[in-house]
């Protein structure tokens, strides 16, 4: 009988040899000596003494009775001298260990029950043989002479009142324990459904896989992640029910990890075949360790996606399914399964926002974005508070006269970390989780507030109309109505001289409240704008119905027309011919055109032959804070020559 020496076990191995802290317990006053010498040889044994019991083996015992309960005892003990050999063995440990009773005497006690496997456990097993430990008890895993394999428990004790120091050595066989452990934890760690390992097991496998000594010694120092999911599962548990969903499940998972025994076959590294598990619902995720890089991982996504798309023929059902599958690649130096996982899932994100039924790896900037664009949306509610937005403008400028009649407000987002940003950059943010009302309210206020000041601050001058923009969510989440009432009379600023700018496909598609809204700050004399006109739905009968009082043309149509003559290309007359039928159009409904995005004195030239009224560009000024503007309206003609107001 020999014991086997089983190292360092895997994470989800429960066959580990088990010494804890409370199993060993130390004599008090005692220390800790360094590591012992090799076992001496066996002490000279005293002779058997004369008794009554089946077992040819002495019992040490003195008195007849407590030898006779050794002998007899169905628990398997030994006495043990302080070297370390076998004085006296029953019957019921030589049965255990499959050898003869006569050959026990004498041996070795630490190979007959594998105590020397491990550093600690054998210190532990001389501590109590010195005396200076009071117990020692370990769990052991020992093969049988007929080639199975037995778990035992191993419990060394001194004997009390012995003048020799020896000491008693019961072992007991607990391998139906370890076996309803091992089928317990089984089902613990494993789906169900799938029969992979659960969102548990495959965590603990990817700790140990990230763990420094796991790919140091040898591998390529890499990990990879397939992360995927199955796209429209909700509609087969939906429609067909859980049964057959379930039935899909399965399915889905025998091909998964049939891919992975493929790619596992074409693999020269000791990793082998990749982890495959069910994370929960119809996520699943496949763990490369010591991974070659993102090409073996491309590859590796390419078949799953294959394999996933082949029609499934379940209780008489013929399906087809899809996945979106995330994939992370990267050295494991540096790596936490946090991290992992959370670059798997935006990544499957991404996969599901591209259009589903692919695969898309994780790409740092992209993922910077996205952390920025968090960074932007945690904090863009106590910006406003904190005041960190500001207000700059940009004139509208008449084509006939070259003087300006308005500005747009356009909002500045001053961050602490990230500089000055445009409103391209957050505004999208803003209607997302609501602040564009709180925000746009702010806005409103501001523009009109400085509007007023300027017509107070030149009152020779026409005063100047503002332009706002508003987003529809503020026609919906607040009463913009009210708001525009209030902050009128707040500020003294007459009607006539706010505008509101509204893109197209929100305006085209306004019905009910928001229709009713725009009505409402029309009949106040509010003007009411169609920003980017020409880009969206382009509804000309309904236009004529909506309450509107000017048309923005989007800059991509004055664009179209560069009328130089070393431009690198020639107009395109069909550019022209649009823009000069929705200039009519707009006319003939009484509405006034403004141009945006007026570059360079050509564009503004064909823009007033067409009879385009107003024009907005970097040609006029870029957007400038309130005192420029200011310095415009106080200068001697109060018009705009290109260039004036440029910074």
């Amino acid at each position: 009988m020999s014991g086997t020496s089983e190292g360092p076990a895997p994470a989800t191995d429960l066959d580990r040899p088990v010494v804890t802290e409370s199993e060993i317990v130390t004599s008090p006053g005692t220390e800790s000596p360094s590591p012992p010498s090799p076992v001496s040889a066996p002490a000279e044994l005293p002779p058997a003494s004369a008794s009554s019991g089946p077992s040819p083996v002495a019992a040490p015992v003195s008195a007849p009775p407590y030898r006779s309960v050794f002998t007899a005892a169905p628990l398997a003990m030994a006495v043990v001298d302080r070297e370390g050999m076998v004085v006296s063995a029953n019957g019921t440990l030589a049965t255990l260990l499959g050898s003869d009773p006569e050959t026990l005497a004498g041996a070795v006690a630490a190979d007959l029950v594998d105590l020397s496997s491990d550093a600690r456990t054998w210190h532990a097993y001389r501590e109590v043989l010195r005396g200076r430990q009071a117990k020692l008890r370990c769990a052991r895993r020992l093969k049988h002479p007929e080639g199975h394999s037995l778990w035992v428990q191993v419990t060394v004790t001194p004997l009390p009142d012995d003048a020799d120091g020896a000491v008693l050595l019961s072992v007991a066989d607990i391998s139906a324990r370890r076996e309803l452990q091992a089928r317990l934890r089984h089902l613990q760690m494993h789906d169900p459904v799938t029969r992979l390992p659960n969102r548990t097991l495959f965590f603990e496998r990817l700790t140990a896989a990230l763990e420094a000594e796991s790919y140091e010694q040898s591998g390529t120092g890499r990990i990879g992640l397939c992360y995927l999911d199955l796209d429209g599962f909700k509609a087969v548990n939906d429609t067909l029910g859980h049964r057959v969903g379930d039935r899909l499940l399965a399915a889905v998972a025998e091909r998964l990890t049939r891919c992975a025994e493929e790619a596992g076959r074409a693999r020269a590294t000791r990793a082998g075949t990749p982890l495959v598990a069910r994370l929960g619902g119809d996520e699943f995720a496949l763990l490369v360790e010591d991974s070659t890089g993102t090409e073996q991982l491309a590859d590796l996504a390419e078949s799953l996606l294959a394999a996933i798309q082949e029609p499934y023929d379940l209780s008489g059902q013929r399906l087809s399914v899809s996945a979106s599958i995330g994939v992370v690649e990267r050295h494991a130096a540096g790596t936490t399964p946090t991290a992992l996982m959370q670059a798997a899932d935006t990544t499957l994100y991404w996969a599901k926002a591209d259009g589903k039924a692919r695969w898309t790896l994780f790409d740092p900037e992209r993922n910077a974005h996205r952390m920025t664009r968090q960074a932007l949306a945690s904090t863009l509610r106590p910006a406003i508070d904190r005041g960190e937005f500001a207000l700059e403008y940009q004139p509208l400028v008449g084509m006939e006269d070259d003087r300006v009649h308005g500005v747009e407000a356009l909002i500045r987002w001053n961050h602490p970390q990230f500089g000055t940003l445009t409103p391209n950059r957050f505004i999208g943010l803003a209607e997302e989780d609501g602040s564009i009302v709180p925000l746009g309210r702010w806005v409103l206020r501001t523009a009109c507030r400085q509007a007023r000041r300027w017509q107070v601050e030149h009152p020779d001058e026409p005063p100047i109309f503002v332009s706002v923009n508003v987003a529809v969510r503020q026609v919906w989440d607040s009463d913009l109505v009210a708001d525009v009432a209030e902050t009128l009379a707040e500020t003294g600023l007459a009607p006539h001289l706010l505008q509101l700018e509204l893109t197209e496909s929100a305006v085209m598609g306004s019905a009910g409240r928001p229709l009713q809204a725009l009505k409402a700050l029309s009949d106040m004399g509010v003007r009411i704008a169609i920003d980017d006109f020409g880009t969206g739905y382009s509804n000309l009968a309904y236009l004529s119905r909506l309450p509107v009082s000017v048309l923005k043309l989007d800059g991509s149509f004055v664009r179209g027309f560069q009328y130089e003559e070393r431009a690198a290309t020639p107009p395109n007359p069909a550019d022209e011919v649009i823009v000069e039928a929705m200039v009519q159009l707009a006319h003939r409904l009484g509405l006034t055109v403004t141009a945006e995005c007026v570059e360079t004195s050509a564009q503004a030239t064909r823009l007033r032959r067409i009879g385009c009224d107003t024009g907005q560009g970097w040609l006029y000024s870029r957007p400038v804070p309130p005192d420029r503007i200011s310095e415009l309206l106080g200068s001697p003609e109060a018009g705009v020559q290109a260039g004036v107001g440029n910074p």
